[in-house]
């Protein structure tokens, strides 16, 4: 049964497969590592794309529905959705297209033009760097996942099959990640791994500014790029260091269903950012984002730079985080 995208926003009770998202009206079939997704256990891998690819490839699962749909736009959706649309095509390339949705999703690569169909991706998305009409950017956010879609679909073969002509939009992140995995390599930038609490401690220089940079189709600020840090650590907590500038991170990997491992639960972080503001006298205020998060942090606030020991905020972190309670089970 030939495939068609609908605007999730346009669903109605026709039957419908929803790719990396929940479920909406209509839907018989959720193909997604989301949280609680309902995914079949036989279809579960890392990514949405690689489950979409496992049902594609048993015809005895199918369902009766020719709409595919999703609430939001990423890298991963998009792959998994276009799949289904163009299943030969998509397994053409199958490799190159499940690598482009781990970048995507999780910042780790394989092939580097599977970083760079990620980048172009995210160049599209985004007002600043987008060669599509301005005027979509000023829609609510809904018709604006669907236009992207819409748009996308029928440009990403085009990213599979002649890549350099859209280096323009891929060549300048491109280059930040180059520079990011040089400073990694040359030892100014080092990865410290705490196999026990599966933290990697992250050391930068001081002088490196932060820069635009993107993840999952948004603009963030890093020192160093999320892909090369990703690329070489699997620990699944990361708690980054440049001089007095202390910030904490969960992976995206920990908020969904992983097929292949299942990092530690989350641990709610609350209560170390109170007991860090019982003594932070910088001005700023820790804050953590909470569990329930895509990438959650604990962070300072209204100040760059802590007046607290480094070394002291990571040895009350691995206490926490090898002694709290799990507070996050995105698993069915």
């Amino acid at each position: 049964m030939n495939m068609r995208f609908v605007p999730f926003e346009r669903l109605d009770s026709s039957p419908n497969i929803i790719v990396d998202g929940s479920a909406g009206i209509g839907t018989i079939l959720t193909l997604s590592h989301w949280p609680k997704s309902g995914t079949p256990a036989y279809l579960k891998r890392d990514t949405s794309a690689e489950i979409v690819f496992a049902y594609l490839d048993s015809p005895t699962s199918h369902v009766r529905a020719d709409i595919v749909s999703n609430n939001h736009f990423d890298e991963d959706g998009l792959i998994g959705v276009f799949a289904l649309i163009d299943p030969s095509k998509a397994e053409q390339y199958r490799h190159l297209l499940v690598d482009a949705a781990r970048a995507g999703d999780f910042g780790v690569f394989k092939q580097r033009d599977a970083a760079r169909i990620a980048f172009t991706i995210s160049a599209y998305a985004d007002p600043e760097t987008s060669p599509l009409p301005a005027e979509l950017f000023a829609m609510p956010y809904p018709q604006l996942a669907s236009q992207l879609y819409i748009q996308l679909l029928q440009i990403l073969p085009g990213f599979l099959t002649n890549l350099s002509a859209y280096k323009q939009l891929w060549e300048a992140e491109d280059a930040k990640l180059t520079a990011s995995e040089e400073l990694i390599e040359q030892g100014r930038i080092t990865i410290e791994e705490r196999p026990a609490v599966d933290l990697a401690v992250i050391n930068i220089p001081e002088n490196l500014p932060a820069q635009p940079v993107h993840r999952f189709t948004q603009i963030r600020l890093a020192t160093c790029h999320p892909f090369a840090l990703h690329n070489r650590t699997v620990r699944s907590r990361l708690l980054i260091v440049q001089g007095q500038h202390v910030e904490f991170h969960y992976r995206y990997e920990s908020w969904v269903q992983l097929a292949s491992r299942r990092p530690p639960s989350r641990v709610d972080l609350s209560a170390l950012a109170r007991e860090l503001n019982r003594e932070e006298a910088s001005g700023g205020r820790w804050v953590f984002d909470g569990v329930e998060r895509i990438t959650p942090r604990l962070h300072l606030e209204g100040s760059s730079a802590t007046s607290l020991p480094p070394v002291t905020i990571q040895e009350r972190l691995e206490q926490q985080l090898s002694t709290g309670p799990p507070a996050w089970n995105p698993y069915d």
